[in-house]
């Protein structure tokens, strides 16, 4: 990430006992943000004990019980136990114990804490003698703002969404609960889409605080009315200013280019160099937007929003993939005895290592240089150079578009191909969920994104042809 974030050494979730790793920064079940953890008190806790009184008790000898000091401790002085408030017994006036909701825990001990008793009869005039005790002090409502007034979590406004964490705090404006701070799960934590034989799904990950990658899929026909279909997915660059946007827009505007192209007889590869640049321009327009970006992110960087595409087009019996950055494409042939190929080459430090002959691949990718990417969408890219490529596959398979979320945990194209369920062709949503769930299982260190498209043809034998740009 781009942002410095406060390190825990929490083994297990605040909010949901998740247990946790090290260098996690939210919580990989719930989305708690582990940075606003407050730190453990310098000083040991206050220990509740009972409250003196005159003459004490008979015979000099001091009270038992929890809460009573040692001998040593109470010296010549007397003390009494101090009597527990019934739960029928109305509580004392201006001294209402506050019960905190399912998962939240308070800054300081209360009255509804186990362990801790609360005086009913303490007071001028209280039968007990003891001394008067000063009413507990109301907790904050900006962190329990339900718990003292339970009728505003009962009756929220109209539209307004309630807490998935603590299920009574109303969530503000930007996304976080009003009374745990709990951060809510946004719409894009997770998202599906299946469109007639294109299926394509994202997820957060587990180590994420949100999602940064998108994608687009659609149909359309050529001219000729044969079907066209078209899968875009981008990753935004962590390091760089609202990433989650840089891709959103890139993703829309490289779709809507190749919707727009694609009917009036463009060919695959040209609409797709086309929705390329349209897709650069999209996310160089971000940087421009400074007013947007200070109400976005106060805190936001002064780097241009930047993102990495990658795109694959099925038309004519042709496959056209499209790419700038590390995102990648796969072929996996419906026949496993048939080798899987990958289709898309690196815009990466570790790619050029291996392109100059400096590293082989082994050593390139287990450089941690190794995913620093050279190519990139944003108005701070060196050069914009799209890579494009067309092919025409000689049997049916599987066209496998993702981000480095995925390829991480199979990087080869056997790896992909023995992650990719046998029937994929034939659910490929089902398939997407699959290789999402790979990647989770293998950690989800990244935001992880992947679409599915089928490429059915009839065998025609071996080879297949292709062309470059």
């Amino acid at each position: 990430m781009s942002q410095m974030h406060q390190e825990t050494a929490l083994s297990r979730c605040p909010n949901c006992e998740e247990p946790l790793e090290s260098g996690d920064l939210f919580c990989g079940a719930c989305g708690y943000d582990l940075s606003v953890v407050p730190a453990p008190p310098e000083d040991h806790p206050t220990i509740a004990m009972a409250v003196p009184v005159e003459g004490g008790a008979p015979g000099g000898t001091a009270a038992s019980g929890p809460g009573a000091p040692t001998a040593a401790a109470s010296g010549s002085v007397e003390w009494s136990a101090a009597p527990v408030a019934g739960r029928s017994e109305p509580p004392a006036p201006g001294g209402a114990p506050v019960h905190a909701p399912a998962g939240v825990r308070f800054d300081r001990p209360n009255a509804s804490d186990p362990g801790l008793s609360s005086d009913s009869g303490s007071g001028p005039g209280s039968s007990s003698g003891d001394f008067e005790l000063a009413a507990p002090v109301a907790p904050d409502p900006r962190t329990s703002a339900s718990a003292a007034f339970p009728e505003a979590a009962l009756t929220p406004p109209d539209g307004t969404k309630l807490c998935v964490a603590c299920r009574a705090g109303h969530v503000d404006p930007d996304g976080y609960c009003e009374n745990c701070g709990h951060a809510q799960p946004r719409e894009r934590d997770h998202m599906e889409q299946e469109l007639g034989s294109v299926a394509a799904v994202s997820d957060r990950g587990l180590r994420h605080h949100r999602n940064e990658d998108s994608f687009a899929v659609s149909t359309t026909a050529l001219p000729d009315g044969s079907p066209a279909v078209v899968a875009i997915v981008c990753d935004g660059v962590s390091s760089a200013s609202r990433p989650d946007e840089a891709s959103a827009a890139a993703a829309i505007a490289a779709n809507e280019s190749l919707l727009e192209s694609l009917p009036r007889g463009a060919h695959p590869q040209q609409a797709m160099h086309e929705a390329i640049v349209a897709a650069a321009e999209s996310v160089n327009s971000l940087a421009h937007d400074d007013g947007r970006a200070q109400e976005h992110d106060p805190h936001h960087h002064q780097n241009a929003p930047a993102c990495t595409l990658v795109g694959a087009v099925m038309a004519a019996g042709l496959l056209v993939v499209g790419w700038v950055g590390d995102s990648r494409v796969y072929w996996v042939p419906d026949d496993r005895t048939t080798p899987p190929a990958r289709l898309t080459e690196d815009d990466s430090w570790a790619a050029q290592m291996v392109a100059t002959g400096l590293m082989n691949e082994a050593e390139a990718y287990a450089d941690e240089r190794a995913h620093a990417i050279t190519g990139w969408l944003g108005a701070d890219a060196y050069e914009l150079e799209p890579h494009t490529a067309s092919f025409k596959p000689d049997r049916p398979g599987l066209v496998v578009v993702c981000t480095d979320g995925l390829w991480n945990y199979a990087e080869s194209a056997a790896e992909m191909a023995a992650v990719v369920p046998p029937d994929a062709h034939e659910r490929p949503l089902h398939g997407a969920q699959v290789l999402v769930g790979h990647a989770l299982d293998g950690g989800g260190h990244d935001n992880v994104t992947v679409a599915l498209l089928p490429f059915a043809v009839p065998p025609q034998g071996a080879g297949s042809a292709y062309s470059t740009a």
